[in-house]
C-alpha cells in the first residue's frame, strides 16, 4: 500500500487555483479571438512503479498529430494546441467553456529515468507515456551470508541501488 504524504497547503493552493480560474475567465473572455487563443494547461497524472514512470494526459478532441514530445537536459516538455473549429459560421455561440489555443506542461525527470526507451501511446484522447528507469535504479537482491559457528545460515533481503551503493563506498 502506497503511503500519501499529507499537504497542509493542498486546500489553499486549490482555492488559489480556483480564483486565478475565476479572475483569468471573468477578464479574458471578451472576444472571440481571446478564446480561441487563450492558454490551457491540460491535467496530468504522474505516477511510478518498480520497472518505469508513467505520465498521462487528459487531451479531449485532440490527436496524435496535435502534440509533441521532447525531453532535453532530463526536462520533459509537452506542448501542442487545440484549436477553436466553427462548424458553421452562421453558429452563434452564447457560452464557450472549453478552453483552446496552444499549451506547455514541463517536467523535470528524476536522474533513475533513462529516455532512451521511452514509449507514448495516444487512446480516447489521453497521452501515456512510459519511460523506463534505470537498472541501477530498480531494486536489488542481496543475499546476507552467515558464517559463525555450526549453524550457519544465509538471509535474503531486498534492498535499493541507493542503499547498496552507500555499502560498497563505507566498505570501500
Amino acid at each position: 500500500m502506497n503511503v500519501v504524504k499529507y499537504d497542509p497547503f493542498r486546500d489553499l493552493k486549490s482555492l488559489q487555483d480556483e480564483m486565478n480560474r475565476l479572475f483569468s475567465g471573468t477578464f479574458s473572455r471578451g472576444s472571440q479571438d481571446e478564446i480561441m487563443r487563450g492558454a490551457w494547461s491540460p491535467s496530468v497524472d504522474i505516477f511510478e512503479n518498480k520497472d518505469q514512470i508513467v505520465l498521462e494526459a487528459e487531451l479531449p478532441g485532440m490527436t496524435a498529430e496535435d502534440v509533441n514530445i521532447s525531453i532535453e537536459n532530463n526536462v520533459l516538455t509537452l506542448y501542442g494546441e487545440r484549436r477553436f473549429e466553427k462548424k458553421n459560421e452562421s453558429d452563434n455561440f452564447h457560452r464557450v467553456e472549453r478552453s483552446y489555443g496552444s499549451f506547455t506542461r514541463s517536467f523535470t525527470l528524476p536522474p533513475t529515468v533513462s529516455s532512451e526507451n521511452a514509449n507514448a501511446e495516444f487512446e480516447n484522447g489521453v497521452l501515456r507515456l512510459t519511460l523506463a528507469k534505470r537498472e541501477e535504479a530498480k531494486p536489488h537482491r542481496i543475499e546476507i551470508k552467515a558464517s559463525s559457528g555450526e549453524n550457519a545460515q544465509t538471509k535474503t533481503i531486498d534492498a535499493k541501488a541507493q542503499q547498496s551503493e552507500k555499502t560498497n563506498t563505507a566498505n570501500g
